[in-house]
Parts: structure tokens; C-alpha cells; sequence
């Protein structure tokens, strides 16, 4: 009995890349002067990932036949990472991250980077940049004050390195916004700053928005995707068992929520049975064809178990960790034609 215990969190780990956090809780105030220092855009060493140098971005799965095409993409992918920072802070015990943190900057690229951010480098040129993303602890704590002070820090980053890519990367060509978890919060912030009825807008090929709610009245000008290709538009889905529903809290559900079901690319809740799934990848990006069917229901995705070896074995109810790894192909699929779809469209006008 205790090797197949020991099964089930493998199991997760082979289809999402990575185990789910262990809680841990920051009980001090926030103090600014125990954050750690601003990062540089102007050192490499401080974007995740950039088209003009090897990295992690520039990864495929393994046994696919999707090609790194970062070299002549004519559209760029702005990236923000989720929340990898989650254990125990070092020292002072700071609510954000530090980006010369060697240690979680590896967990950063072998998990986000490899797993979630290589969704785009077949159509796009892809920009990630480190940022001092708050602790997981914002996501459980009762410090509102904190929490907001830390995200708020987290988003300064964020919107320090955009307007450093715009004016230093972009030179102004399409742009894809995307997200997953807390990256979706501070791209949410981006796109309703810089596009939303704003004349950068007619750059925006897409924007990915996973893991992280998005409602009616998120945006004023933005709309969500509704047929495959439909550019200019956002989507946004967070994961969850068939028939499960999570505590109110950081996700939500309802019929104010847009969820984009990513085996049909609109927000009905029309049934898509696995004979659409393009594929998903797990650890090391190691492609798994056929995972799952999907369904919108209520502001939720929900999936029945991924079909991968041992899969009777598992309870997860909550697959948020693997939102993009699992419909990773359908993905693909989707930026390529968005990205296709935009140069018609803006062609012709």
C-alpha cells in the first residue's frame, strides 16, 4: 500500500511539471525596508527569458513535432510566471522574491518557464521577466494590508519591465499578454493600464489569462474569445474535476465568470470530448497525447481524470498548477492562429 501512495503525487508531478506548494504562512508585518532591491531590465540576468539567447523558453517537448520558432516570429509573447515562491524565506522573512535568488530562479525555469512559457515560441519571440513575485502566504493570509502592498510590488516589477521591453524589444510589433495564477493578476493589471481602449490595443494579437478568474467587468473594451482564431480578444479558464466546486476565495465562480474552454475556444458550455485534445506535457516537457475532455460549467473548467498511466489512483480536485500544461498543445494550436488571424485582419485594413 505504500508504494501506491507514494504513486499518486508522482503522478501528479509526470502530467503538471511540478508538486503542489506547501503552505507556509508569513506571520510579520510588511516592511519595505526587508524587501529585496529592484531588479535591472537592463541586465539579461533579470528576464526569465529572452528570443536572443538560449534559454528555457526555447525548449519543445520531447517525441512532438512542434519547432522553436523564436528566430523569425513576427509577433512577441510577454510572459509572467506564476507563484514559485512558497517555502520558508531566508533571513528576514520577506514577503516577496528575490530575482538573485539563484535557488528559485531554477525552480522558476524548469517548472514555468520549460512547462508553460514554451507554449508560445512556435509563433511568437518570448519575453519573461524575474520579478519579486509575492509568497504564496498573500494567497492565505488575513494581512489584506500585506497582501495588497506585496502584489503591488509584484506589479511594479511587472510594469517596469514592459515598458522597458516596449521601448528597448517590442519596436512595435504585435504583442501576445499572458499569464498563470499570480502572473495573471499583474497581466490583468497590464492589459487594463496599456490596452484596454488604449491605442496599444490594436497590438494585441491575445492574451492568456490562466488560472486566475477574469469577470464582465474585468475590462471595458477587451472580450473574450468565442471562435478559434478570433484575435484581439483575451481567454481565461482555471481547472478543476468534473462536478467539483472550490471554496470562495481566490477562485470564483458564476455566470459573471468568462471561462474559454480550450478544446473549443469559446465560453459555452458545450461538452468537447478527448478526441480534440492536442496534447499536454508534464515533467521535463515530456509530451502526453489525448489527456482530457473538457466542459464549462458556471465559470469553471472542469475535466475528468487525464488519461495517464495510474490514473484510478487519483483525488485531485484541484488542478490549477496544471492549467497550461494540460491542453499545452490546444494552446499552440490557438497562439498560431490568433497570430494568422491578426496579420489578415490588420492587413486589410
Amino acid at each position: 500500500m505504500n508504494s501506491i501512495f507514494r504513486v499518486i503525487p508522482l503522478i501528479l508531478v509526470v502530467i503538471s511539471g511540478c508538486a503542489r506548494p506547501k503552505p507556509y504562512l508569513i506571520e510579520s508585518a510588511y516592511r519595505m525596508d526587508q524587501q529585496p532591491s529592484a531588479p535591472d531590465y537592463t541586465r539579461p540576468a533579470h528576464w526569465a527569458a529572452l528570443p536572443d539567447r538560449k534559454d528555457a523558453a526555447d525548449l519543445v517537448p520531447t517525441h512532438s513535432s512542434f519547432t522553436n520558432q523564436q528566430a523569425t516570429a513576427s509577433v512577441d509573447a510577454f510572459f509572467v510566471y506564476p507563484t514559485l515562491y512558497v517555502g520558508k524565506p531566508q533571513g528576514s522573512q520577506s514577503w516577496n522574491a528575490d530575482v538573485n535568488d539563484p535557488t528559485l530562479n531554477a525552480r522558476i525555469d524548469s517548472s514555468a518557464i520549460t512547462n508553460q512559457a514554451t507554449v508560445f515560441n512556435g509563433s511568437c519571440k518570448v519575453y519573461a521577466p524575474r520579478y519579486r513575485q509575492a509568497h504564496y502566504a498573500v494567497f492565505l493570509t488575513k494581512d489584506t494590508a500585506a497582501q495588497h502592498q506585496a502584489l503591488d510590488l509584484a506589479y511594479t516589477d511587472v510594469r517596469t519591465a514592459f515598458l522597458y521591453y516596449l521601448s528597448h524589444y517590442n519596436q512595435g510589433r504585435p504583442i501576445i499578454v499572458a499569464g498563470h495564477s499570480q502572473g495573471s493578476i499583474h497581466a490583468i493589471r497590464l492589459l487594463q493600464e496599456f490596452f484596454d481602449g488604449k491605442e496599444l490595443q490594436q497590438q494585441l494579437v491575445a492574451a492568456y489569462l490562466i488560472g486566475r478568474p477574469v469577470t464582465r467587468q474585468t475590462f471595458q473594451s477587451l472580450r473574450p474569445i468565442e471562435k478559434p482564431g478570433q484575435s484581439g480578444t483575451f481567454a481565461s479558464w482555471c481547472t478543476f474535476e468534473k462536478n467539483f466546486h472550490p471554496e470562495p476565495g481566490f477562485f470564483q465562480e458564476g455566470p459573471e465568470v468568462i471561462c474559454t474552454n480550450p478544446l473549443l475556444w469559446n465560453s459555452s458550455e458545450t461538452y468537447a470530448a478527448r478526441s480534440l485534445h492536442q496534447g499536454g506535457v508534464g515533467r521535463n516537457l515530456k509530451f502526453l497525447p489525448k489527456l482530457t475532455d473538457a466542459q464549462t460549467h458556471n465559470g469553471l473548467l472542469w475535466i475528468s481524470k487525464p488519461h495517464v498511466p495510474g490514473a484510478f489512483l487519483l483525488n485531485i480536485k484541484n488542478w490549477h498548477v496544471a492549467d497550461i500544461n494540460l491542453f499545452y498543445g490546444n494552446m499552440r494550436e490557438n497562439v498560431a492562429l490568433q497570430v494568422n488571424h491578426y496579420f489578415q485582419t490588420h492587413s486589410a485594413r
